[in-house]
C-alpha cells in the first residue's frame, strides 16, 4: 500500500487527515473514538479564556440540500465551552492513550497580549504538538473585535502572532480567512512574526436564504437568523484557490481546509500545495467512520498512479495554475459530436444561440458545427443530456 504518512514541522502524521477545529473535535470522548477509528490527529475546537462568554443560540445549524446532496452548511456555533483545565487534562489523557496522534490546540483570546499569552502558558502544561491561531471565525467573534476581525488586518494578525511566539517554542499555525483582498499580504505579515505555517481557509460568512412560503430564514432561530459560517462542498473551489496561491508564494507548511468530503477532494488539495487537510462538515453529517474511505481511497489512488507515498502527489499541480494572461490562446477547441450517441434533441443548438454564437445547427438528421462561428467556449458538452459532445482540435 502507498504510504500516507508525512512529517510537518518535525511532527509525524500517520496520514494527512485531521479533524478540523469544529464540533467533531469538541470533546475528549469524541476524539478518543475518532483516533480509534484512524484519524491521524485533530485541531481542538477553539479554546478560549474563561472570561470570554460563549452563549449559544438554538438551533445553530442550517442546511442547503439539492437532490439529497449537501451543497452548504450554515453554522452560527461559537467556540469551546470546556475550561482550559479540562482541556489540559484531556490532552494528557489522549496523548497517553494515543501517543502517535497529532493534537493541535486552536486558540482565541481578546485583543490584549496578556489574554493570548496567559492562554498559551496555561496550555503549555499539556503535551500539545502545535497551536493554531483562530484569526478567522466569521460569526459571533468579529463583533468583539476578534476572530475574522483579526484576520482581515495584517497589522493586528502580525502583532498577535508575535505575542504567541514570544511564549512558546511549539509550532504556531495561523488559520486564515478568505475575506480579504490579498491573502498573501496577510500571510506574509504573520510569517514576518515567525508563524511556522498557514491554514486555509475558514468558513465564509453568509446565510442560506429565505423560505418563500413562510418568509422566514432557512436557519430559523425564533423567526430570525444571523450571518454564519458557510461550509460544505461549495467551499472547495475557494479553498483550492487559496491553498494554491499560498503555495506559489511560500515554502512553509500549509494545511488545507474547506469542502473536503472525499479522498478525491483531499487529493486535489495536496496536489495544489497542502501538506495535510482538515475535515469538518462531512464528519458532522456522516460520522468519524468516513476516515476509512478517505484513507483507503487515497491509498488506492496513489497505487494506481504508481506512486509510493503522498510525497509524490504534493505540489504536482501547482505550476498548472497560472494567470489569465499566461493561458494558451493559440489553439481553439471545437465540439466533436458523436452521432451514435446524439439524440437530436437540439438543446445544444438552443444554448449555443442563447449564449451569443449560433455555431451549432440541426439539419439533415444531425447536429453540425460551423467552426467559423464557434469560439470554443466549452459550454455545449456541459449541457448535452446524452454526453455526445466533446471538445477537440479540429481535423479540418
Amino acid at each position: 500500500m502507498a504510504d500516507l504518512s508525512t512529517e510537518i514541522l518535525g511532527i509525524a502524521f500517520e496520514s494527512p487527515f485531521l479533524l478540523a477545529s469544529a464540533p467533531p473535535a469538541a470533546s475528549i470522548a469524541g476524539l478518543e473514538q475518532a483516533f480509534s477509528l484512524g484519524w491521524s490527529g485533530a485541531v481542538l475546537k477553539t479554546i478560549v479564556p474563561a472570561d470570554l462568554e460563549m452563549r449559544e443560540a438554538s438551533p445553530r445549524y442550517g442546511f442547503w440540500w439539492k437532490n439529497k446532496q449537501l451543497l452548504a452548511l450554515q453554522n452560527i456555533e461559537l467556540l469551546s465551552h470546556e475550561s482550559i483545565a479540562s482541556w489540559v487534562e484531556g490532552i494528557k489523557y489522549l496523548k497517553k492513550r494515543f501517543p502517535r496522534k497529532v493534537l493541535i490546540a486552536s486558540i482565541m483570546a481578546q485583543g490584549k497580549a496578556l489574554a493570548w499569552q496567559n492562554l498559551v502558558q496555561a496550555l503549555e502544561k499539556a503535551p500539545l504538538d502545535a497551536y493554531e491561531l483562530n484569526f478567522s471565525c466569521p460569526h459571533g467573534m468579529p463583533e468583539h473585535g476578534i476572530g475574522l476581525a483579526i484576520g482581515t488586518s495584517a497589522e493586528i494578525s502580525q502583532e498577535i502572532t508575535s505575542w504567541v511566539k514570544a511564549v512558546t517554542a511549539r509550532p504556531v499555525l495561523v488559520k486564515l480567512t478568505a475575506q480579504v483582498s490579498d491573502i498573501v499580504a496577510i500571510s506574509q505579515a504573520v510569517l514576518n512574526a515567525k508563524a511556522d505555517g498557514l491554514v486555509a481557509i475558514n468558513t465564509i460568512p453568509g446565510f442560506l436564504g429565505i423560505d418563500l412560503k413562510t418568509l422566514k430564514p432557512l436557519l430559523n432561530i425564533h423567526g430570525k437568523t444571523a450571518v454564519g459560517g458557510l461550509s460544505g462542498p461549495w467551499l472547495r473551489p475557494l479553498g483550492l484557490r487559496y491553498v494554491a496561491q499560498l503555495r506559489q508564494n511560500f515554502a512553509v507548511p500549509i494545511l488545507g481546509s474547506g469542502g473536503i468530503s472525499t479522498w478525491e477532494d483531499a487529493a486535489q488539495y495536496i496536489a495544489v500545495g497542502a501538506d495535510a487537510v482538515q475535515v469538518c462538515t462531512a464528519v458532522m453529517l456522516h460520522g468519524y467512520e468516513i476516515i476509512q474511505d478517505l484513507t483507503q481511497g487515497l491509498q488506492d489512488y496513489l497505487a494506481q498512479q504508481g506512486w509510493a507515498s503522498i510525497a509524490d502527489l504534493k505540489n504536482i499541480a501547482v505550476k498548472k495554475i497560472v494567470s489569465h494572461e499566461a493561458l494558451n490562446r493559440e489553439q481553439i477547441l471545437h465540439p466533436q459530436i458523436d452521432l451514435a450517441k446524439c439524440s437530436l434533441c437540439g438543446h445544444c443548438v438552443k444554448i449555443c444561440a442563447h449564449n451569443g454564437h449560433s455555431a451549432l445547427a440541426k439539419a439533415a438528421n444531425k447536429i453540425s458545427c460551423d467552426e467559423r462561428c464557434c469560439v470554443g467556449c466549452g459550454l455545449c458538452p456541459q449541457v448535452c443530456p446524452s454526453g455526445a459532445i466533446k471538445l477537440a482540435v479540429s481535423q479540418n
